[in-house]
This record gives structure tokens, C-alpha cells and sequence, in this order.
């Protein structure tokens, strides 16, 4: 007798294909049967609801969260079976114990400093073995670039010697080896910022020879965006590397009306033989650390020598004119527009007051200038502050994700007082805004955007479609209600219309309810595809 058979739904098996209504059994953690009723221990009447892969999450920061907090149910609540971690270059495998110690206080913003929290490994191959010890969803994992380059060269704003990129290679190779699915950089974030061109050729060719992806938070997202966008294109070329723009936006008021021209970009590189995916969230703002924003300059030497540069009356005078007057990359090369910067999450409790309130807010409660307030937040809040910036265009959203090339990924950071609402909504507000109110995409198609083509590019075998034989990650929802509910007023609230949620045939979210289940584990890269 199996253990589970899924009675009448609508089935959209993952490959845009049009909906089927059908029976689907599970057993031992995988589909065993589409289309054939078979007797089995639960019989759930899925009867109005559609049944579908599990959702990938292709950009997930959920690398230290998903460990302390294993209930993980902003994930799993909207349906997301697996994500990819290590994202924009800056994640926790490899390392050493003086990188760890740096980058906590880094990116203490988007993974929070959990209690009591054990590191207990310092390969990826370690790590990878860690989450297989249980966690609510799968998890995939990218190499980051930045960490490489804080390991082997440090913050230096100089080029990697031949030796140091030779190491570089190494400890690359090594974490493919061991299961890494491609590489991440951050080149916004320091110090993966400082890596050439060249230098990210030679690395993405060790990524081509393992059959990984190359996923780059860019150089710029404002100003420059498709000069950036065009660099990364060239990495691929030169590299024969598969590229998977991350956060595909087209932000910031020079933008406006522009994210044709990016989908133009794509289409010419698909048609040059260049492997493009891309991913995006559905919202207009983004998301990111204060500190991000600081031009570059301001990083080199690490978190220290950044923030004795930050109580530096002359010091502050300069950074105030470059992001004020002339745009500095910080912020993408646009002036600042402190409205647009929103207080998303705090570090010191002493600070609470901030969060939910723009930066400009702030500065007219306390009669300080922006930037003052600005420069006391990052000091007051040793860098941890995380930033909500209302930057983005609906049309530009709309238009790239619509491209062949789109999947889903939710930049999700989970920490925060307020953090933005995509943690929670993103795979639900794809499915109830964008294809039941909005008509941007067909709901098959929709499917295959976060669920079948995704999988393709991680080069799943055995998952992201509704397939004998497949791991059971299955999403039941009604298409009539399902919707994100989490706003950015209060953004931890579970998504309506998914009442069950499966991870390798177990019940993660069952009548709407968060189990107790931690039947995910690590998806590794191998020799013949991921498994």
C-alpha cells in the first residue's frame, strides 16, 4: 500500500503543458503513479486544487536560517520545496575562522547573529553535510566569490596575483567537487567588487568544467545596469560558463521603461549560443544592508577600518558629497534619494524605533540631516542595519518576467523588524497578482517559470516536474484564492490557498498548518546532474 494518493486534482506537471485532471501516488518519497489510483494510507480529495512541483527558490539568503530556525515556515508556506543559498558572493563555505569572524559582522543583515549557533564546518562539503542533517526544505548551494577572494587576497581593492587566483581555482574546484551547484559573486559587495573581469573569466571556467552556473549580483543595477549586465554576458562568452542573472532588475529612475532593452540583450546572447537564465522577484522594491549602499572606497581593510572611516567628521563630509552630489557606486552610480531608503531590521534593540521609517523620516524627527542619520545608524548598529529601497518599475518587472529565459527567486532576508514581504509572498503573489488579477502570465506557464525551468538549470534529473519516479515536492493550491497576504506593514503572514505542501513525499504545510517534519537536505551538483 502506498503512502499517499492525491485524489482529482488538476495536475500542471511543470512543463508549461496545460492542466490534466488526475490521480497522483506517493510512496517512500517519490511519485510512483500520475494518472493511476492505487490504494494508500491517506487519500487527500484534492478536488478544485491544482497539484504542482514543488517551487524553486533560485535566490535565497536563508544560508544560516534555515539551520537555527528550522521551522522555516516562510518558505515552505508558500510552497518553495528547494532553495539556492550562498547568493551574491557572500556566504559561510568555504572558510577559515578569520573570514567567518569578518563576515558575520558583514552580513550580520541578511542572516541575523543566531543564539548558541554552532558553526561546525568550514568546507562546503561540510556544510552541505550539515543541512542534511534536517531541514523544513531542500537546499542547493553556490560557491561564493566574495569569500574566496576574503580568504585568499583579503579586502585589498587590488588584482589577485597569479599564486592567489591559482588558490582561488582550487578551493572553487573543491566546493564544486564536494557539491556545489555554480558560483555566486556580489560585485556591489566588497570585496568581491575588487575581482577584474579576467578574473571572473578564469573563475567561471573552472564552473563551465564541473557543468555549474555562474549567478552574479552585478555591478550595477542603476546607472550602469546594462553596461553591467553586458559584462556579465561577456564572462559567459569568454568562459563558456552557463549564466543565471540573479535579481534581473532594471532599478532606479534612469531605468524607467528600460527593461526591453535588457530582454533585447538576452535574446541576442540566447541566439549567440550563451546559456541565460534569469531570475526575479515580484515587487518593486529591494533589499539590502545599509552598509551596502556607503561608496566602495569606504570597505577596503574590512568592517573596522570602515567604521573608524564613519566617525570621521572629514571623512563624512566626503562620503556625503559622493553619494549626495555625484552618485557612488554604493548606490548603484545614482544620487541618493534618502526617501527611498527604509529601515528594514536592527542589530542594537536600542534602535527599534527606526525600523519602518525612511532615513529622510528619521532626519526630520531628530532635525539631523540624512546623512548624519545615516552615518549614526551605521555606527550605532556596528554595520548590521538591514534596508528596504524603493527603487523598482512595474513595467520593467512585468516585462522581464515574462521573458523565456525568467524563473522565480525571492532575495529573501528573513531577519529584521520589518523585513520585506517577499520572504513570505513571493511564490503566492506570482500565482494570485501576476496570473489570476493581472493576466502577466498563464498559470501553466507561470508553473514552468518556478518549478520545471528552474530545475532544468540546476540540472535536477529527478526533480521539478510531476513525473513517475520523481522526489515527491508537491504544492496543492487553488488557483481561485491563492495569494500572497504579507505586506510590507506586516510582512510575516502566511501566504492563503496552499493547504498542503510536500518535501520528499512528507507533509511540511498539511491543511494549511506547519508540521513538525524536517524531511529536507542538500541538493548536490554531480558528475551526471544534480540529485
Amino acid at each position: 500500500m502506498a503512502d499517499l494518493l492525491i485524489k482529482g486534482a488538476t495536475v500542471l506537471d511543470g512543463t508549461g503543458a496545460p492542466g490534466v485532471r488526475a490521480d497522483v501516488v506517493v510512496d517512500a518519497g517519490r511519485i510512483v503513479a500520475v494518472g493511476n489510483d492505487q490504494p494508500a494510507r491517506r487519500t487527500i480529495d484534492a478536488d478544485g486544487l491544482v497539484l504542482s512541483p514543488g517551487f524553486i527558490d533560485m535566490h535565497a539568503h536563508s544560508d544560516l536560517q534555515i539551520l537555527a530556525n528550522p521551522d522555516h515556515t516562510a518558505k515552505v508556506s508558500q510552497g518553495v520545496t528547494l532553495e539556492v543559498l550562498g547568493q551574491d558572493g557572500l556566504s559561510f563555505a568555504p572558510i577559515d575562522d578569520p573570514t567567518r569572524a569578518a563576515l558575520r559582522r558583514q552580513i550580520a543583515g541578511w542572516n541575523g547573529e543566531p543564539d548558541d549557533f554552532a558553526f561546525t564546518w568550514s568546507t562546503v562539503g561540510e556544510y552541505l553535510d550539515r543541512l542534511d542533517q534536517g531541514i523544513a526544505c531542500n537546499a542547493s548551494y553556490l560557491v561564493p566569490q566574495g569569500t574566496l577572494r576574503m580568504m585568499v587576497v583579503g579586502t585589498e581593492n587590488r588584482p589577485a596575483t597569479p599564486a592567489e587566483l591559482g588558490e582561488m581555482k582550487r578551493l572553487l574546484a573543491e566546493g564544486l567537487q564536494q557539491g556545489a551547484v555554480g558560483m555566486s559573486s556580489g560585485l556591489t559587495y566588497t570585496p568581491g567588487m575588487f575581482a577584474t573581469t579576467d578574473e571572473l573569466v578564469e573563475l567561471c571556467t573552472i564552473v563551465a568544467e564541473y557543468g555549474g552556473y555562474y549567478s552574479p549580483h552585478q555591478r550595477s543595477y542603476g546607472e550602469g545596469a546594462l553596461d553591467a549586465y553586458g559584462e556579465m554576458v561577456e564572462v559567459a562568452r569568454r568562459s563558456g560558463c552557463a549564466l543565471h542573472l540573479t535579481h534581473a532588475v532594471m532599478n532606479f529612475e534612469p531605468n524607467k521603461g528600460r527593461g526591453a532593452e535588457l530582454v533585447a540583450m538576452i535574446d541576442k546572447a540566447l541566439a549567440n549560443g550563451i546559456d541565460i537564465t534569469t531570475d526575479t522577484y515580484p515587487y518593486l522594491p529591494g533589499a539590502t544592508t545599509l552598509a551596502a549602499i556607503l561608496p566602495s572606497w569606504t570597505a577596503e581593510g574590512g568592517p573596522d577600518a570602515q567604521l573608524t572611516r564613519l566617525a570621521d567628521p572629514a571623512t563624512r563630509q566626503r562620503i556625503a558629497f559622493e553619494m549626495e552630489q555625484l552618485g557612488s557606486d554604493g548606490c548603484h552610480g545614482c544620487v541618493t534619494d534618502w526617501n527611498t531608503i527604509e529601515i528594514g531590521g536592527v542589530r542594537n534593540v536600542a534602535l527599534n524605533d527606526a525600523v519602518g521609517n525612511t532615513i529622510a523620516g528619521i532626519a526630520t524627527r531628530t532635525n539631523q540631516s540624512p546623512a548624519e542619520v545615516f552615518f549614526d545608524l551605521l555606527i550605532q548598529d556596528n554595520l548590521a542595519t538591514s534596508i528596504l529601497q524603493h527603487v523598482g518599475h512595474e513595467e520593467n518587472v512585468q516585462t522581464i518576467m515574462r521573458h523565456q529565459s525568467h524563473t522565480g527567486g525571492s532575495d529573501a532576508i528573513l531577519v529584521g523588524g520589518k523585513p520585506h514581504p517577499r520572504a513570505w509572498g513571493t511564490f503566492p503573489r506570482y500565482l494570485g497578482r501576476y496570473v489570476r488579477e493581472l493576466g502577466v502570465l498563464e498559470l501553466a506557464d507561470c508553473i514552468h517559470h518556478l518549478t520545471g525551468r528552474p530545475a532544468r538549470r540546476l540540472r535536477l534529473t529527478d526533480r521539478g516536474l510531476v513525473r513517475e519516479g520523481y522526489h515527491a515536492d508537491l504544492v496543492l493550491f487553488d488557483p481561485a484564492t491563492v495569494r500572497d497576504t504579507a505586506t510590507f506593514d506586516n510582512p510575516r503572514q502566511q501566504a492563503e490557498g496552499i493547504p498542503y505542501v510536500f518535501v520528499n513525499g512528507v507533509p511540511v504545510i498539511d491543511d494549511g498548518r506547519r508540521t513538525d517534519a524536517l524531511p529536507g537536505g542538500a541538493v548536490r551538483r554531480t558528475s551526471k546532474g544534480t540529485s
